[in-house]
């Protein structure tokens, strides 16, 4: 049975082994380790970080493998978690008029090129229905205006609860999150942007970008926090455009960019390969 165990502890000399050791002694084949340490090796308030994929060859839980494994997460100050590989994350999508990252996250999802444990999609409007429930997944249609935004937010909140969510992945989901949302599912929200050069707020982005001639546009996945678009980034990318492009195609282009970034970062979360430390993250290949 495979695992992963994510570790972060002020850096000290025989972390490495001394948790190598205890997995070997449970007779654990371990399959990748990755490690991190932010500060510099040996420095003062350097953190380490460490990644370790194993498998265990014995028959003991999970949960009596990491009881054991706090002495040594005691003696190093660690901060301890363990994940099953093989048991998907409960996730919710949430969407809005725009198409474009649901259906890819869709795609990828019934492909299965993506494991996830998809258990509804939310939205504010009814567009997709039709295609998430040919795909055998419960939509649930919560209109929202500003008066009723603290009702919906209630009843979003319901309907994660309701359906066993872990993670929700926003795309393009075109409302702000409350505070009281997003502090009730802690860097368990990914959310999605565009990023420009310089950055365009408001209405039509893609056009503004035009008129000002960009060069490069982007997109930014981030987790969502109660700082609006300022939550620890998990992926980002851009593509360069040139002059030639007129509004639509520069739109096309971006929604592409949106696409691949939104994924990689849901990715990354349902294989456990993210560390977030305070403003940042480390994202393990």
């Amino acid at each position: 049975m495979s695992h992963v165990l994510l570790l972060s502890c002020p850096d000290r000399f025989g972390v490495v082994a001394a948790t190598a050791e205890f997995i070997a002694g449970e007779r654990g084949n371990i399959i990748h380790a990755e490690q991190y340490v932010k500060g510099g090796v040996g420095g003062d308030g350097s953190v380490f970080f460490q990644r370790i994929e194993f498998e265990l060859t014995n028959d003991r839980s999970a949960a009596d493998f990491l009881a054991d494994f706090q002495t040594v997460a005691d003696r190093f100050a660690m901060n301890v978690d363990l994940r099953d590989n093989s048991v998907p994350i409960p996730t919710a999508i949430m969407c809005s008029k725009q198409p474009h990252c649901l259906y890819d996250l869709l795609t990828r999802w019934r492909s299965g090129e993506m494991q996830m444990d998809l258990r509804v999609v939310i939205s504010n409007h009814p567009d997709h229905r039709d295609i998430v429930e040919h795909m055998d997944l419960p939509f649930v249609h919560l209109p929202v205006t500003k008066d009723t935004k603290p009702q919906q937010e209630s009843e979003v909140l319901a309907t994660l609860a309701e359906h066993g969510v872990e993670l929700t992945v926003m795309a393009r989901y075109m409302q702000i999150l409350s505070d009281n949302f997003v502090s009730r599912h802690p860097m368990r929200i990914i959310n999605i942007h565009h990023s420009f050069l310089p950055a365009f707020v408001g209405a039509n982005p893609y056009r503004q970008a035009h008129e000002r001639g960009v060069k490069l546009i982007g997109a930014t996945a981030h987790y969502a926090t109660a700082d609006l678009d300022e939550g620890p980034i998990i992926a980002q990318d851009t593509a360069h455009v040139t002059h030639r492009e007129n509004v639509q195609q520069l739109t096309a282009r971006g929604r592409d960019v949106e696409t691949l970034v939104l994924s990689r970062a849901v990715r990354a979360h349902l294989e456990h390969k993210v560390a977030v430390h305070g403003h940042r993250t480390i994202v393990y290949s």
